[in-house]
């Protein structure tokens, strides 16, 4: 059986709250906590850079699954694009500092559907080869940088927070046991959200250092295209996952979701026939990337909301964009 086995999240110190934020863009603080959903959010200091808190997070999850570093066969490397430097594999990085010095490392990278995408990679790792027995996922994140509160156009993000997560992932485990997912892409929305220079199109000047941030080139347009799309992708790829894995909507426990608007939030739980107590809005934490559907379990189990045979499902989505989700049979199987 693979199954994952550990968990780890390191959130920075720092906070943001809702009046901070209001005060910054100029919205009245009441849309941000009942429109966005924001109540705080942790926000990195100088020394929460995104590998460091990834290796804090991966320490956590190789303790919570009782192993040493010396028994990771391969790190998988969920850190964001935005990361210490440019051109760089922040995996390499994260297992050196780590002391994971048995295992091979690699970057992936799918925006906020990264972390899900990686729980299924591992998962389909640990099948297709019998060398490896565990897989490390890791990472960092802190887009929430690349947010200017004055720009409206960038609204929906004003939510991007920092932190680190991690999950362990092992062949012949006795709990949590990783089924099937489903992934969904569409790159007709690959150019509307994007930080529009320090790439090869317009290298970063001195001129337009001021525009390296995340904008959205036409908010009208991405809105008409996009919100429906995107919330019927939300079913499609969580009724596939679940479909795939044996089981049915009504099985499922725990809906790990990313952060998204209070009401997005409650109409994609009622399309599911789902009770809000099965999700955990993520109101006190903001939208920290591929940090989120890890982020979720974690707070679901201190909660005590999980029991044996339970369905948990990861959901996510990311810009480019990407819908994907994944389903975990949680405890030791079948109640």
């Amino acid at each position: 059986m693979i199954g994952l086995t550990g968990l780890g999240v390191h959130l920075p110190a720092g906070r943001t709250t809702a009046s901070e934020i209001a005060a910054a863009s100029g919205l009245p603080e009441w849309v941000v906590r009942d429109k966005l959903g924001i109540t705080s959010k942790p926000v990195a200091g100088p020394e929460d850079q995104p590998t460091a808190m990834g290796v804090l997070a991966a320490r956590e999850a190789l303790t919570d699954a009782g192993i040493t570093v010396a028994d990771v066969d391969v790190v998988i490397c969920m850190t964001e694009e935005y990361k210490e430097y440019p051109v760089w594999t922040a995996g390499i990085k994260l297992a050196h500092d780590l002391g994971a010095t048995n295992a091979y490392a690699y970057d992936i990278g799918q925006k906020c559907g990264t972390a899900v995408l990686a729980l299924k990679q591992a998962r389909d790792l640990l099948r297709a080869d019998p060398h490896v027995n565990t897989v490390l996922v890791a990472g960092g994140y802190r887009n929430g940088d690349l947010i200017d509160y004055t720009d409206p156009n960038v609204r929906f993000m004003y939510n991007l927070g920092a932190g680190g997560a991690a999950a362990v992932v092992q062949r012949g485990a006795k709990k949590n046991r990783i089924l099937e997912s489903a992934v969904r892409t569409d790159g007709s929305f690959s150019l509307d959200v994007l930080v529009p220079v320090g790439g090869t199109v317009e290298p970063v000047t001195q001129a337009n250092a001021s525009e390296f941030r995340l904008q959205v080139p036409d908010p009208p347009g991405m809105k008409e295209r996009l919100e429906q799309k995107s919330l019927d992708n939300f079913i499609v790829v969580v009724e596939e996952a679940v479909k795939r894995s044996g089981r049915s909507l009504a099985d499922i426990a725990h809906l790990a979701m990313l952060h998204i608007k209070p009401s997005a939030h409650r109409h994609l739980l009622d399309r599911l026939g789902l009770a809000e107590e099965r999700s955990i809005y993520l109101s006190d934490y903001g939208h920290i990337g591929q940090i989120d559907q890890i982020l979720s379990v974690k707070l679901a189990r201190e909660a005590g909301r999980l029991k044996d045979g339970d369905l948990v499902v990861l959901v996510a989505a990311g810009v480019g964009y990407v819908w994907n989700a994944l389903c975990i049979e949680w405890g030791a199987g079948e109640r």
